[in-house]
């Protein structure tokens, strides 16, 4: 995705860059995770913008600061964390729709007994109001049991999905550094 003069931007003002950053995270800088308050910020501002629109993130930081980094170092850590995040839920999403196989398996196999068990119940039961009442119960417990697989394959997996997608705009996200004049920006000294 080539992002370009219509790119919207996602703006975030630090003092040092090492606020983007987790603290306890011991990789080097590029190799770092995204502080968790940072990550909250960026995605929740990227999740209000149009879903076809490149984005662009832009750093406002002091000149000094800014100075010391380089827009293509930055880039490349928001673009291998979030394609690691984007990783993180390509695995969710796999792992849902495995239990959703086996949750569909085994909802399949107690609907089958359940109405194996209701015909047979109700022959037992004839003329009696507990042979149509056995029979109504087990039929619904065997719909009841595929109440969560049907729920996985039709509703749960699209959050995740969308998720993904944000993810990977934001991995292919452009970085660009804006410097300030900290002492500019405040007012005059109380």
């Amino acid at each position: 995705m080539a992002n370009g003069d219509n790119a919207v931007p996602i703006e975030v003002r630090v003092e040092n860059i090492s606020q983007l950053f987790d603290t306890l995270d011991p990789y080097p800088f590029p190799d770092r995770d995204l502080d968790s308050d940072a990550e909250e910020y960026i995605v929740s501002w990227a999740r209000e913008l149009p879903r076809d629109a490149p984005i662009t993130i832009v750093i406002h930081m002091p000149a000094a600061e800014a100075a010391k980094q380089d827009a293509a170092t930055l880039k490349a850590a928001f673009n291998r964390y979030f394609s690691y995040r984007t990783g993180v839920i390509l695995r969710d999403l796999n792992e849902l729709f495995r239990v959703g196989r086996m949750a569909l398996f085994i909802g399949i196999a107690v609907l089958a007994l359940c109405l194996t068990v209701a015909r047979f119940g109700a022959a037992l039961f004839p003329g009696g109001p507990f042979g149509p009442f056995l029979q109504e119960s087990l039929i619904i417990l065997g719909w009841v049991a595929n109440w969560k697989p049907i729920e996985i394959f039709l509703y749960d997996w699209w959050p995740l999905v969308r998720r993904r997608n944000l993810y990977r705009r934001l991995s292919d996200a452009s970085v660009q550094i804006r410097a300030f004049d900290p002492a500019a920006q405040r007012g005059p000294p109380v």
